[in-house]
């Protein structure tokens, strides 16, 4: 039996209920989201369930999203059932204030470096991490290149004017 999307959705609605939520589609990828509270929860569930066996971890990352308050930095799992070639995307939200989530590293050991380079680059304390620290970036640095809390770039740079480039 090939795993479909409204499967998945139908067995973590079953097990977690309201704790999962804004299910949606995009490109074929189930996508959907729970407190970060549970994040450990729900990716036990989704590698230990022997119908959904989602046991390998393709990518972990952050957005940032300056605008939404209480929500400002998204932890991002993409997840492959192997066996059956089906990925889904999973995220959790949490305060950029206390940007506390459990670390994936003793479920997967791909997590590892990778929330090393979501900390080194967003910022996010993956608590329990065995070895947490920046892994791209210099120690001294004191911020997070990749949160969007910067300009773009000086706006005062005569090199960038139009009429530079003929178009002024």
């Amino acid at each position: 039996m090939a795993i479909t999307n409204s499967y998945i959705q139908e067995k973590l609605t079953e097990k977690f209920g309201e704790q999962v939520t804004n299910f949606e589609e995009t490109y074929g990828m189930l996508s959907f989201e729970s407190p970060k509270e549970f994040n450990l929860k729900v990716l036990q569930f989704l590698y230990d369930e022997p119908t959904l066996s989602f046991q390998f971890m393709t990518d972990l990352t952050a957005v940032h999203y300056p605008n939404q308050t209480g929500r400002e930095l998204t932890v991002v799992y993409h997840l492959h059932n192997l066996v059956e070639n089906v990925r889904l995307r999973f995220k959790v939200f949490t305060d950029i204030n206390t940007p506390d989530v459990f670390t994936a590293s003793k479920l997967f050991e791909a997590a590892n470096w990778m929330e090393r380079e979501t900390f080194d680059f967003f910022g996010v304390n993956f608590i329990g991490h065995p070895n947490l620290k920046r892994v791209l970036n210099v120690d001294e640095m004191d911020y997070f290149p990749l949160r969007k809390e910067y300009p773009l770039e000086d706006q005062t740079r005569i090199d960038k004017d139009d009429e530079m480039f003929g178009r002024g």
